[in-house]
């Protein structure tokens, strides 16, 4: 089989991609981009990623982008490994939860590191900064109380690639000055993936 090339930077919402295709026992390349040195709007990646963003998937067929495509993309590619459930419903139900991850609480976190984007005031940025800490309590305690209790997984007894995107969006809320603790559910989740062979590798 072909093997797909993974553009990704540690800490990211790219890491859910790797694990994804750790746990799928896919033929991955990962190629690492070095944001510090703005690696991401060098010609030669904007080549790959008009975007400047990671991730970026390589494949056969073309390149494709955005965390929510590649994860359905590497559960229906290698199904079986068991990444999605098969039902139309539950697709759809874990690409609500992707959708609310990648629209909704990975924007919510960006206004800290990235506030740039929104405003060019120093003083606006500041102000956007100072509410990431209650948005994001915010958006854990409706992923606490609504996408987490029915099992050990986002999709409830069955691991599936949103555990990977949960754990990925999780680790970004110390940095935003959030303690995991405050959401046990989540907190409790995040443990269990950790101790994953694949999320081990993944992140070595």
């Amino acid at each position: 089989m072909t093997t797909l090339t993974l553009y990704y930077a540690p800490g990211t919402c790219a890491q859910a991609v790797r694990i994804a295709l750790e746990e799928a026992g896919a033929a991955y390349t990962p190629v690492r981009l070095d944001f510090a040195s703005a690696q991401q709007r060098t010609p030669e990646y904007l080549a790959v990623n008009p975007k400047g963003r990671v991730p970026a998937l390589v494949t056969e067929h073309g390149t494709l982008t955005e965390t929510p495509a590649l994860l359905a993309y590497v559960a229906q590619r290698f199904p079986e490994a068991r990444l999605a459930p098969a039902d139309a419903f539950g697709f759809a139900r874990m690409q609500e939860i992707h959708s609310y991850l990648a629209s909704t609480v990975h924007v919510a976190h960006a206004h800290r590191p990235r506030a740039s984007r929104w405003a060019d005031e120093p003083e606006a940025q500041a102000a956007m900064q100072r509410k990431v800490p209650a948005n994001m309590r915010e958006c854990f305690a409706l992923i606490e109380r609504y996408y987490l209790g029915d099992g050990p997984w986002v999709m409830g007894e069955d691991f599936s690639v949103a555990d990977g995107y949960l754990f990925t969006v999780a680790g970004w809320l110390k940095s935003d000055g959030v303690d995991i603790a405050e959401f046990p559910r989540v907190a409790a989740h995040s443990q269990r993936m950790a101790q994953r062979p694949a999320v081990q590798r993944a992140l070595a």
